[in-house]
């Protein structure tokens, strides 16, 4: 009676923290779990709606959103050594960008090397998206001259460069590289 009794008091509990889940996340996932017996049990029939943790969208849907155009209040420039003025997106808004379209990215630094001569590091990095149906990845480089501490740390500075230019490769701020060519 007692065993009875505890799984009748795990099932509540399991239950109520589902249900409050439930109301706090809208994106669902049907969890399949085999079941020894013909009928499902009461564990199975709750799993049913045990929700992801966060993967909600098919990436066609993610990669729509990420190729919108961003907004020109986000876009910043600045002015190489040359007088050239480059637009680009910060990478912490990137960031932002990613978390509110595709909350279960990965980001991860692939690589830093320096050159021979010493004169300027290039940073390998790579962005993961995951939809409901796959995950897909896309890597770029970033490189930054040792010399040039204007904005901050080289290495950042690569680091920033080649994130940004691997979301660049999902189309997120890939307009701004069309209108450089143009």
């Amino acid at each position: 009676m007692a065993s009875s009794s505890s799984s009748s008091l795990k099932l509540n509990s399991l239950r109520k923290t589902l249900c409050y889940h439930l109301k706090q996340n809208r994106c669902y996932s049907k969890l399949k779990r085999a079941s020894t017996s013909s009928s499902p049990s009461e564990f199975d029939k709750v799993a049913d709606d045990v929700p992801t943790s966060g993967i909600c969208r098919p990436l066609s849907e993610i990669l729509k959103e990420l190729n919108k155009k961003v907004p020109d209040s986000l876009v910043k420039t600045r002015i190489e050594k040359d007088g050239f003025p480059i637009r680009y997106i910060p990478w912490h808004v990137v960031n932002r960008v990613l978390n509110l379209h595709a909350p279960e990215w990965s980001g991860e630094v692939r690589s830093i090397t320096y050159s021979a001569e010493a004169k300027s590091v290039s940073v390998v990095y790579r962005v993961t998206l995951y939809g409901t149906d796959a995950e897909i990845f896309r890597e770029s480089t970033g490189t930054a001259s040792i010399d040039d501490t204007s904005y901050g740390d080289p290495v950042q500075k690569a680091e920033a460069m080649a994130f940004r230019r691997a979301c660049a490769r999902f189309g997120l701020g890939l307009h701004l590289y069309h209108e450089e060519s143009s």
